[in-house]
């Protein structure tokens, strides 16, 4: 009995890391090919003035993007191939803590039949606001 549930365990928990490999291993090869592109200077350069704001690179706008509109795994894919901080990824994390996934929460708060413009506008700027306040407090 206890042998059959640690042998399902593992075998969950392996499913588990491959379904999450499929998804941080190509975004974490990806960034780092652009890392030695120009492509990945032009993104920064973009949005350097934004993301100075919440005291992040603006090489960090791809982490922020991709949490923003797929979800916290390609986000971590993203933030591993990054050399950033921990001040960094502790703005990075808190602000996908508070916003990520943003596409499909916001079709599940319509669904309950929450304005989903609303709760996205309140997602984004809380997201926002936090960045702003953990770059000071750090």
């Amino acid at each position: 009995m206890v042998a059959a549930a640690i042998k399902r365990g593992l075998l969950k928990g392996l499913s588990v890391t491959l379904t999450l490999a499929k998804i941080v291993i190509p975004v974490y090869v990806v960034v780092t090919f652009l890392k030695y592109t120009p492509a990945m200077g032009f993104i920064a350069r973009l949005f350097e003035p934004a993301m100075k704001l919440v005291g992040l690179p603006g090489e960090a706008s791809i982490a922020i993007v991709l949490g923003y509109f797929t979800n916290l795994y390609a986000a971590l894919g993203a933030i591993a191939s990054l050399n950033l901080s921990s001040k960094e990824i502790t703005i990075i994390a808190f602000m996908l803590l508070v916003s990520h996934a943003m596409p499909m929460e916001t079709a599940v708060a319509q669904k309950v039949g929450v304005n989903g413009l609303i709760i996205l506008a309140i997602r984004t700027l809380l997201s926002i606001l936090s960045g702003v306040f953990l770059n000071f407090v750090l």
